[in-house]
């Protein structure tokens, strides 16, 4: 869904736990459906990422290679 908004949070920079603790405290905010792209750069957000989506019933869209790290597109579960 292209034309769909998102909302990009960029996270890079930030070491474990930190991208996690802070995705999470942004997704509390958003409606049930909505998407948010993040953009890290620690190597541990490979494994951290997709954990946390499984364990709060998000659902990780997508996840590719980004400038020196990673982008999930994660939408938001109910």
């Amino acid at each position: 869904m292209p034309d769909e908004q998102k909302i990009v949070y960029d996270l890079r920079g930030l070491k474990c736990p930190l991208p996690v603790l802070k995705t999470r405290k942004r997704m509390l905010s958003l409606a049930p459906g909505a998407l948010l792209e993040i953009e890290t750069t620690d190597p541990l957000a490979v494994i951290d990422i997709p954990h946390f989506c499984n364990e709060d019933g998000h659902k990780l869209e997508e996840t590719a290679p980004a400038d020196g790290g990673h982008r999930f597109l994660i939408r938001k579960g109910v």
